[in-house]
């Protein structure tokens, strides 16, 4: 199995992207979403560290918020609790998904986390600023600030970059964007085939 990592900055279309790929897709961002609405067991540690904040099952995002934008520790309180419970479900999807020659990973902070492993593909997907944050703000509960605290929490555009085997450029342009997808993974098989690095 070789894994492809999809990373890039905060709205530049990772997740549509990924998809593009044509294999199954682990989308960290949509477990977040399942665990907040569906996990007992993750809204009972939440309560706990953030009282004040987190008032009834499921757990608001609203109220998450709230608490990050009080104080940038809550974040890290957070996802110490998230976190763990994202790795093991990537764990069951690597399971489920052995038999595939390829799968994707969809992880905001893959890199900085520490999630990739040595062979894994990393790719970039790279978009405008100026339509990142068009797209952005279009978004129900977009919050500047939020946003804000979480990009610092990433490392820098070129850090990651630099890191990275392939960039995608993603214009929102669906057509296009598939094509670049398209390109990247011919590149890929034809290197998986021959046994060689990017």
């Amino acid at each position: 199995m070789i894994r492809i990592a999809v990373v890039g900055d905060i709205g530049s279309g990772k997740s549509f992207v990924a998809r593009q790929f044509g294999y199954p897709v682990f989308d960290a961002d949509l477990e977040v979403r399942k665990l907040y609405k569906k996990s007992r067991k993750c809204y009972y540690k939440i309560k706990k560290i953030l009282p004040d904040y987190i008032s009834s099952f499921p757990i608001k995002k609203t109220e998450l918020t709230k608490a990050i934008l009080k104080n940038k520790k809550n974040l890290k309180k957070i996802n110490k609790i998230i976190h763990p419970e994202i790795r093991l479900k990537m764990k069951k999807f690597l399971r489920k998904n052995k038999n595939f020659f390829f799968v994707v990973l969809d992880i905001p902070l893959l890199i900085e986390n520490k999630i990739n492993k040595k062979g894994d593909i990393l790719v970039y997907v790279s978009a405008n600023r100026k339509l990142i944050s068009k797209k952005l703000k279009k978004r129900p509960n977009f919050n500047s600030k939020i946003l804000k605290k979480l990009r610092k929490s990433q490392f820098s555009v070129d850090k990651k970059i630099s890191k990275c085997d392939f960039i995608i450029r993603n214009n929102f342009k669906h057509d296009t964007t598939r094509k670049h997808v398209k390109r990247v993974l011919q590149k890929i098989k034809l290197n998986a085939r021959s046994n060689t690095r990017y």
